[in-house]
C-alpha cells in the first residue's frame, strides 16, 4: 500500500495539473471501489474549480469551489497518471477528470487507475472534514510541527508492544507504514523487537530524527516502487534503490555486512540488522 512519501509525491505532481484550474469534464466508470462511490460523482464535480490540494496521512484532499473536498485514497494498487492529450482508457482506469487548459493552452487529463479496487474516492462538505471516518482519529503528521522527540517519547512511554508495531498505529503518528518504519528503525539503530516504552531520551531523539529524515529522503526520490507505485508522470519511485533493510532479508547490511534478518510482527514482515539495531 502506498505510504506517506508515495502519496505526497502524487499530491505534488497533481498541483500544476489541477490547482487553480476548472474541471471541465469527468468520467466515472463504476459505482464502487472499496466502498460505494458518491452518487452522481461526475456531474457533481464537473464545473468546479480546484482551490488546492492537501495531504493528510495517506489521503489526498482536493479542495473544490463550493467548500467541498474530494478525497482520494490510493488503496493497495491505485495510481494516478497525468496526460496532456485525451488518453485511451484501459480496463482498470476507473475515474478521469479533464482540467481546463493552463496559461500555455495545455489541458490535463488526470486518470485514477486501481486494478485491485482497494482505493476510494469520496466527496463531502469541508465542514465535515474533521469528523470524516478516515480522518477523525489520525495522529499528528510526522513532518508537521506537532511531531517531535518529546511527543514521540510521551506516546511510547505506556506502550508495552514492540516499537515496530506501535509506530504503525495511525492514531499515534499519521502516514507511517511498513517500509518507512523499518528503514527509520535501521537509521536510528533500534531493533523492531524493542519494547516501545523503552524508547526515551537519546533513543527517542534518534528515532524521531530518523523518521523525519527517512520520509524526506523518500519524498525527494519520488517514493518507493515495489509493485504498483509509479509517479504520475510514469517514473518509478527511486527510493527503492536506497532501501537499507526493507525487502533485503539475507543480503548484507550496508553498514556492517551482516545478513539482514526478517520476522513477522502483527502480520507484517519486519527487516532489520541484528548487529546494528539494539
Amino acid at each position: 500500500m502506498p505510504e506517506l512519501p508515495e502519496v505526497e509525491t502524487v499530491r505534488r505532481a497533481l498541483l500544476p495539473a489541477m490547482q487553480g484550474r476548472k474541471i471541465t469534464a469527468a468520467f466515472v466508470g463504476r459505482d464502487d471501489l472499496r466502498w460505494p462511490l458518491p452518487p452522481d460523482l461526475a456531474d457533481r464535480i464537473t464545473g468546479r474549480h480546484v482551490a488546492g490540494l492537501d495531504r493528510r496521512a495517506k489521503y489526498i484532499l482536493i479542495r473544490l469551489s463550493g467548500d467541498e473536498v474530494l478525497l482520494l485514497h490510493l488503496g493497495m494498487s491505485g495510481s494516478v497518471r497525468i496526460h496532456h492529450t485525451p488518453p485511451q482508457l484501459a480496463k482498470h482506469d476507473h475515474v478521469m477528470v479533464e482540467m481546463a487548459p493552463d496559461a500555455t493552452g495545455q489541458p490535463a487529463f488526470v486518470v485514477f487507475r486501481d486494478p485491485r479496487r482497494f482505493g476510494w474516492i469520496d466527496l463531502f462538505s469541508a465542514t465535515a472534514e474533521s469528523q470524516h471516518k478516515l480522518l477523525a482519529n489520525l495522529g499528528p503528521e510526522p513532518l508537521g510541527n506537532e511531531f517531535s522527540p518529546a511527543y514521540l517519547a510521551a506516546c511510547l512511554k505506556t506502550r508495552t508492544g514492540p516499537i515496530k508495531t506501535v509506530l504503525l498505529n495511525q492514531q499515534l503518528v499519521a502516514g507511517l507504514g511498513n517500509i518507512y518504519v523499518s528503514e527509520a528503525l535501521f537509521r536510528a539503530g533500534i531493533s523492531p523487537r524493542r519494547r516501545a516504552s523503552s524508547i526515551r531520551g537519546v533513543r527517542a531523539d534518534r528515532l524521531a530524527t530518523a523518521i523525519i529524515d527517512t520520509l524526506r529522503a523518500a519524498i525527494a526520490d519520488g517514493g518507493t516502487s515495489l509493485r504498483d507505485h509509479v509517479q504520475p508522470g510514469g517514473d518509478i519511485g527511486y527510493f527503492v534503490q536506497r532501501l537499507a533493510v526493507y525487502g533485503r532479508a539475507g543480503e548484507p547490511c550496508p553498514t556492517c555486512a551482516a545478513p539482514v534478518q526478517s520476522l513477522v510482527q502483527a502480520g507484517r514482515r519486519s527487516f532489520y540488522c541484528s548487529h546494528c539495531q539494539r
